[in-house]
């Protein structure tokens, strides 16, 4: 049985961008076919509930070749999406100069679970709530969603690189 949500998904609309794939590149060094969030759609600082939508096209490139003729998400791509959620988030909270150039990468993932398959084409909500920020790493716990079921979890840990 999957834990609950980290926080009232109620409270989210996927379909609202607050910040578009611009600004989401300002932070994320990411590009092409390794952008694994197309939009984020919620965000408090306060809280540090942050939430993200990863739009999969019906012939995603990992498609043809990742379980031929059943397209399965592959499970490193749920994780990067959450990952680069994270790492959007870390970069909202410091926003001044001193982090100018350098990313937030990987530094840890535990107590993943694959809850349920993604195929395409869907939507991915994946949403993270911070357990903790701090100057040289950032913890998060994570999950994400389609259609209302998870299908992954995770407590990644980022650090700058």
């Amino acid at each position: 049985m999957p834990p609950r949500p980290l926080f009232d998904l109620s409270t989210i609309d996927p379909d609202k961008v607050l910040y578009d794939i611009e600004t989401i590149r300002a932070s994320n060094p990411q590009r092409f076919e390794f952008e694994q969030l197309s939009w984020i759609c919620h965000f408090d600082l306060e809280s540090g509930t942050v939430a993200g939508v990863l739009e999969i096209p019906e012939q995603p490139w990992w498609a043809a070749g990742h379980v031929p003729d059943r397209p399965l998400m592959p499970g490193v791509l749920m994780l990067e999406a959450a990952a680069q959620l994270c790492s959007w988030c870390v970069h909202q909270v410091f926003d001044d100069d001193s982090k100018a150039g350098r990313i937030f990468g990987f530094g840890g993932i535990d107590g993943v679970k694959f809850r349920n398959p993604v195929f395409p084409p869907s939507r991915l909500l994946i949403i993270g709530k911070k357990a903790e920020i701090r100057p040289r790493r950032a913890v998060f716990d994570t999950q994400s969603f389609v259609d209302g079921g998870m299908a992954c979890q995770a407590r990644i840990t980022g650090m700058w690189v």
